[in-house]
């Protein structure tokens, strides 16, 4: 990004505020960091200058493809990172008394004012080995927002793009950390709303929410109704006995419900006219909730107002649904209400992605799906398990071997683009050394596997995006990039899935999408790794 004019120089020197978290202090860390830091100190390293990658070895949840995410939270962190005199306290209590004092001087001096931090744009689909940035307390706040957002884009992705989806968790979730976390990430990810108010007020997400069983099953009879009379929507009249409107006529043609439960939608209606919306299994859902629903929305509809619908929390979702469907459709047809054979269907009850690939496959008349349990918790898959590896120091690359390739880390600082073909799609990643010049539209490039010899393949572009941009220039002169708000982190998520070949995306057996590196940067590479590997002897 170049600065071109006062919108830049603005951008760049605007307050960032802290964290979310008020505990994401400088002292969520690790011991051992703080133990690294005084050894490097100790040994005069703590000016050098280094370069660290943070990545993931494998896309989550038998996927091939991550959503990246808590990027914002990052840069809120570094750009108001400062040690307070009690932390220092603490961090002297918990080293070794032989720590020398002017250790801790040294922290009272640093903040992040020179760090440097490139990275994916959040809400951009990532894969393994592309994602780089610096500081190790990222680790901590990307790993679960990146979890959660691709736990949630997946879910977005079986219920299609027609279904509303309700992110239900907080009561389940990992404490309040958690449960604000996996709202806020959720969201990013495809749900359109969430129950978790406070993430609401937090980050602008839309918030729902009606009653539970326990509203229903706390009345007893439509005679602890005090308060009966309900204002026509206009304004026009009043009607004086709301209870009464419409139970007698459904009553005579779907035989008696239960009252309590009559009573409880009824109170419910008198208070929200304009929102109701029940939950309608606490007792029997055709043969008692669904009349009882329909009874308090003709009366509703009577007095000019309009129903939202129900929702079901137990038994056969599919079945339930396409009998509640058809149950409006005789309303619609038999009182003539328009488009009451439409009402709102909302499913909830531990859904998951597979039930919701379920649904699909029996066919269901669900309008909305209400998740909690297993996509706040990620059920599927506990961690992403990214890692923190120093890739180069004082401009001299670093390796990092294991007999496990997978773990081998790719050295020195990269640049990362993105080759789009004819149709559209993006065919591969590709990483180059920082002063490699960059692939260029319509040019043969050679794209290499980071480690197998045989996987290569020439590639000619017709569109090429950089990937990495730098998000924290370590200095208030150079530009850095906008930290965009939530809305559109969120458009751009679902955007770049859509750019995907649907392959890639798909829920069973996807494929692999290629990452690879230049040939340029895979003889270094391997250079690198026959210069750092023992040679072993035979006796």
């Amino acid at each position: 990004m170049e600065a071109n004019g006062p919108k830049e120089e603005d951008n760049r020197r605007q307050v960032i505020p802290g964290p979310t978290n008020p505990m994401v202090t400088p002292l969520l860390s690790d011991l051992y960091q703080f133990s690294m830091a005084y050894a490097y100190w100790k040994a005069g390293k703590n000016n050098e200058r280094a370069v660290f990658d943070l990545y993931f070895r494998k896309n989550p949840f038998g996927g091939e493809y991550t959503i990246f995410a808590g990027l914002e939270e990052c840069i809120r962190f570094i750009a108001n990172f400062k040690f307070k005199e009690e932390e220092i306290a603490f961090i002297q209590a918990s080293l070794p008394k032989t720590c020398e004092d002017g250790f801790y001087d040294y922290l009272r001096g640093i903040d992040c004012s020179d760090v440097e931090v490139y990275a994916v744009s959040e809400g951009s689909v990532v894969f393994p080995k592309v994602v780089q940035l610096l500081e190790t307390s990222f680790l901590n706040l990307i790993n679960y927002a990146s979890l959660v957002t691709t736990n949630a884009a997946r879910h977005r992705s079986v219920a299609g793009k027609s279904k509303i989806l309700l992110e239900f968790g907080l009561r389940r979730a990992q404490g309040p950390d958690g449960g604000i976390g996996a709202s806020k990430y959720s969201y990013l990810g495809g749900f359109d709303a969430t129950s978790n108010v406070e993430a609401g007020r937090l980050f602008g997400i839309p918030v729902r929410g009606t009653h539970s069983h326990a509203f229903v099953s706390s009345f007893m009879s439509p005679d602890e109704i005090m308060e009966k009379s309900l204002q026509t929507r206009d304004g026009s009249s009043t009607c004086e006995d709301f209870v009464s409107l419409r139970s007698h006529v459904l009553r005579g043609i779907f035989g008696e419900t239960n009252q309590s439960e009559l009573a409880a939608f009824t109170s419910y209606a008198l208070a929200f006219p304009n929102n109701f919306l029940a939950l309608v299994d606490t007792y029997d859902v055709m043969r008692s909730g669904i009349p009882n629903f329909c009874a308090v929305a003709l009366a509703l509809n009577d007095l000019g107002y309009k129903a939202i619908g129900i929702r079901l929390d137990s038994g056969d979702l599919a079945y339930l649904s396409c009998e509640s469907r058809k149950f409006f459709r005789t309303i619609e047809k038999e009182f003539g209400v328009p488009d009451f054979g439409k009402m709102g269907i909302t499913a909830s009850n531990d859904l998951n992605e597979e039930t919701l690939d379920a649904l699909n496959k029996q066919g269901h008349e669900v309008d909305s799906f209400g998740i909690g349990t297993y996509l706040v918790t990620c059920y599927a898959q506990a961690a992403l398990g990214c890692v923190f590896k120093l890739v180069e120091i004082n401009n001299q690359p670093r390796i990092k071997l294991s007999e496990d390739v997978s773990k081998v880390s790719i050295p020195c600082k990269k640049r990362c683009y993105r080759l789009y073909g004819k149709e559209g799609y993006p065919l591969v990643d590709i990483m180059t050394g920082e002063n490699e010049p960059p692939p260029k539209v319509a040019e043969r490039i050679l794209c290499r596997h980071p480690f197998n010899e045989s996987k290569r393949a020439y590639v000619v572009p017709q569109r090429v995006e950089e990937l990495l941009k730098c998000f924290w220039p370590g200095s208030p002169d150079k530009p850095r990039e906008e930290l965009p708000p939530l809305k559109m982190i969120r458009n751009r998520c679902s955007n770049q899935l859509e750019q995907m070949r649907p392959d890639h995306v798909r829920r069973l057996n996807p494929t692999p999408y290629k990452v690879s590196v230049s040939a340029k940067l895979y003889d270094f590479i391997h250079f690198l790794w026959l210069n750092e590997a023992p040679v072993g002897e035979l006796q």
